[in-house]
């Protein structure tokens, strides 16, 4: 494989998510010509991981929240590659193809922005048992586990195993877990409606966190606003209880109930990708230290951002910026800035932010919102949360609002296509957004 490096200086990005996209998208516009950029990662496309529930509820298409990176981002060049290591003293970096061959090369700027993977606990046959919901496989699996799990009740003699396939199990009431729990209910409620067997059957969801409410990192107001849609649906919620095993056909909760169920979902929370250890520099609470321009201490040509990035909060002093989309895009956009200011392009500029809100989408006409503090709920939120979803993903809205609309008006496309299988997606994967696969190790 031919460097793709051909002209200096040399940038290279890794990491297509929120930080690294969008630093590949301002760069190319402000070094332009002046020098190469290229963007390396395992995927050809940038997930717009905000709607993903939405993937897994079969209302949104996948290819909707997937962006391709070379038809969006002119003047970079998009190195489809997984990076297994970086040299900072050599200023190399190593990658291995989809075919499974190592290659090399060299940059004199480098943007570390590989985001990050699902955060695990010691918890006896979690890694096992639970998967997570970070990337489109696990999206697409989970869809297809739902949908098999309700089509195997119907079929299920047996009334423990058919309560157990019907129940459902999130653990981390947080962003992604609150949304993915109050959209559960209306997937497998449309599920239940073509199968009259199961129309008297419970169909238990249950989310689960160890703090004492939902939605513990945002405004309370949202977090009040979801709680009450959820409880409306059905969803039992259990705040300040975990889990403390998981088996086959059951967990047992902190509180010592134990829940048959054949489901268990894990949104606990992410933790940096590990290539951010293997670099080998100072880390804090495992994110590569930066300081407030984003840039490495003691190398000035080594940048990082987003969920790899331990940047200093200037809203909350000795605090670090939480691990979420906006900041992540913002360090992105202030890295490309302070790279090319490195080159004569600009001046760098130290991280600032401001709270402009969350929206939270709820299913259905619910969602929760507070732009500019304003506190929202109801079909008002809810307008408020897609407008904002269409005016933030850099590609593929009027897709979008078509699937939305046909889901207003259609019943949805609830098969199973089995692509993604259980042994595919585990827990413990170092890349969520691949699929595990014999050729990932190395076999044909």
């Amino acid at each position: 494989m031919a460097d793709p490096l051909t002209r200096e200086p040399r940038i290279v990005i890794v990491g297509s998510g929120f930080a690294g996209y969008h630093a590949a998208r301002a760069l190319a516009r402000l070094v332009h010509g002046a020098a190469q950029v290229s963007l390396v990662s395992s995927t050809d496309y940038f997930l717009y991981l905000p709607l993903l529930p939405e993937v897994a509820t079969a209302i949104l298409d996948p290819r909707r929240v997937t962006v391709p990176l070379a038809a969006t981002l002119p003047g970079v060049s998009c190195v489809l590659s997984e990076v297994s290591g970086v040299d900072v003293e050599q200023r190399r970096i190593a990658m291995r193809t989809p075919e499974g061959r190592a290659v090399e090369f060299g940059y004199d700027r480098l943007v570390i922005a590989v985001g990050s993977v699902n955060r695990l606990l010691p918890i006896p046959g979690v890694p096992r048992i639970a998967h997570g919901f970070r990337g489109i496989p696990e999206a697409l699996y989970l869809r297809d586990h739902v949908t098999r799990q309700i089509e195997l009740a119907e079929l299920a003699e047996d009334p423990t195993e058919r309560a157990a396939r019907c129940t459902f199990v999130v653990v981390g009431a947080g962003y992604t877990g609150t949304e993915l729990a109050a959209q559960g209910p209306l997937f497998t409620a449309a599920l239940v409606r073509a199968r009259p067997a199961l129309h008297d059957q419970p169909i238990r969801w249950l989310l689960l966190d160890t703090a004492s409410r939902v939605l513990p990192g945002l405004d309370p107001r949202l977090g009040r606003t979801a709680d009450q849609v959820l409880r409306r649906r059905g969803v039992e919620i259990g705040v300040r209880t975990s889990i403390t095993e998981a088996t086959d056909d059951a967990v047992r909760l902190t509180n010592g109930q134990l829940v048959p169920t054949r489901s268990l979902i894990w949104c606990v929370g992410v933790r940096p990708d590990p290539l951010v250890d293997d670099i080998g520099l100072p880390t804090r609470q495992g994110r590569l230290v930066v300081d407030e321009y984003l840039t490495v201490p003691g190398h000035p040509e080594l940048f990082a951002c987003g969920d790899a990035a331990a940047v200093p909060d200037p809203a909350r002093p000795g605090e670090l910026a939480a691990m979420t989309a906006q900041h992540a895009q913002r360090q992105g956009r202030l890295a490309a800035r302070n790279v090319a200011a490195t080159l004569g392009r600009g001046t760098r500029a130290p991280y600032r932010h401001r709270d402009l809100g969350f929206a939270v989408d709820l299913g259905g006409t619910q969602a929760a919102a507070n732009p500019v503090g304003i506190p929202l709920s109801g079909p008002l939120a809810k307008v408020v949360s897609r407008g904002y979803h269409l005016a933030a993903i850099p590609a593929n809205r009027l897709r979008i609002a078509i699937d939305w609309a046909l889901d207003a008006v259609l019943p949805r496309q609830c098969v199973q296509l089995g692509l993604v299988r259980s042994g595919a997606v585990p827990l413990d994967s170092a890349a969520p957004e691949l699929p595990i696969t014999p050729a990932s190790h190395g076999t044909s």
